[in-house]
């Protein structure tokens, strides 16, 4: 299990734990350890041992059609069970009638049509079981390998060349022919850039990108950027006296501004603004962070990053349950973006 699904399970577990003030106070005074056995005691209550978390995951968009994807324990890469339904076609089509997760269900309901299976191989029998997963935002989904999905793709199209497509059929065909082109497509990029070694300057350059956005090539001026209502709202949270006026902070105030404010900004952005403003001997920076941030994209950013946790810390009656609220409003992975493949629509069958 990973780090961030235990973090995940653990805060269910324990906002649920926390429902009441007493309760949110029980849970506070527990050990890391204490907690960590709650959150595995409630996984396996809910799960069972034998259900894989899901380590990574995003968006595959091919056209107008979006996958919901993931990567679990093991390396296994799977499909959303429902959204692969939706880009097949086939949402609302199953014997459930919704397009949701079929838990019951013992073959994929789009390979269940007696005028496809002479097209269905051996291999694809053999993995057309849904798989259920636990999500990194602790619900539970069911999907199928990521693999099936050209093989599908197959079926319908040998099914409709061969003729014997029912018209109930057909739509999932020029589904199935728009996916199969953008899975060619991206599947030569990406072989491509392997066999040259561009997908770590792909990566590299992608970062330079973020880069030119949030930090600026010259320091900037200093200018006050976190109201007295952040530090107010920190200071009550901790249970720290706080005092107006005075610009002197424990330290422990900057670990957790980096946490809550520049710890969400996009990946490599904190590392550089370290890497710039060094501690110096005495332990404490030259320069404030902000000050290394583009006014048009990194400050933008920044001030709207306090207003979101001043508000989340406003409206929490103490610290966890603003953590849980935090957690909840940036988890620990940065969402990625969705990986967008141009597809065009397919020429119209012969016959259809």
């Amino acid at each position: 299990m990973t780090d961030q699904t235990e973090a995940s399970q653990e805060a269910t577990a324990l906002s649920k734990l926390g429902a009441s003030k007493g309760g949110r106070a029980r849970a506070a005074s527990m050990s890391p350890e204490t907690r960590s056995q709650i959150a595995r005691q409630a996984a396996e209550a809910r799960w069972g041992s034998t259900v894989p978390a899901a380590t990574h995951s995003g968006e595959l968009q091919i056209g107008d059609r979006v996958l919901e994807v993931a990567v679990l324990e093991g390396e296994i890469r799977v499909i959303n069970q429902s959204t692969l339904l939706s880009a097949l076609d086939r949402a609302g089509k199953s014997r459930r009638g919704s397009g949701r997760a079929m838990e019951g269900e013992k073959r994929a309901p789009f390979l269940s049509a007696q005028n496809l299976q002479p097209f269905i191989s051996d291999e694809l029998k053999a993995m057309d079981t849904p798989i259920a997963y636990k999500q990194q935002t602790g619900g539970r989904a069911w999907g199928y390998q990521a693999e099936m999905l050209p093989k599908v793709c197959g079926v319908y199209l040998d099914a409709r060349e061969a003729g014997v497509l029912a018209p109930k059929q057909r739509p999932v065909a020029r589904a199935a022919e728009i996916l199969v082109r953008g899975l060619a497509e991206v599947g030569i990029v990406a072989l491509v850039d392997e066999a040259t070694g561009f997908q770590e300057t792909r990566a590299r350059r992608e970062l330079q990108q973020i880069m030119q956005a949030y930090i600026a090539e010259e320091l900037r001026p200093w200018l006050k950027v976190f109201p007295d209502d952040f530090f107010r709202e920190v200071y009550r949270l901790q249970g720290w006296e706080y005092r107006p006026g005075t610009s002197k902070r424990t330290p422990y105030v900057g670990k957790l501004v980096k946490k809550y404010i520049y710890e969400p900004l996009p990946p490599g952005v904190i590392e550089e603004l370290e890497r710039r403003n060094p501690r110096t001997d005495k332990g404490y920076r030259q320069h404030k962070h902000h000050q290394f941030l583009t006014a048009d994209t990194g400050n933008h950013h920044l001030d709207r990053q306090i207003s979101t946790v001043t508000t989340l810390m406003r409206i929490s009656e103490d610290k966890q349950q603003f953590e849980d609220l935090f957690e909840k409003a940036f988890p620990p992975l940065n969402p990625r973006l969705p990986l967008v493949i141009e597809a065009r629509k397919p020429r119209p069958a012969l016959g259809a």
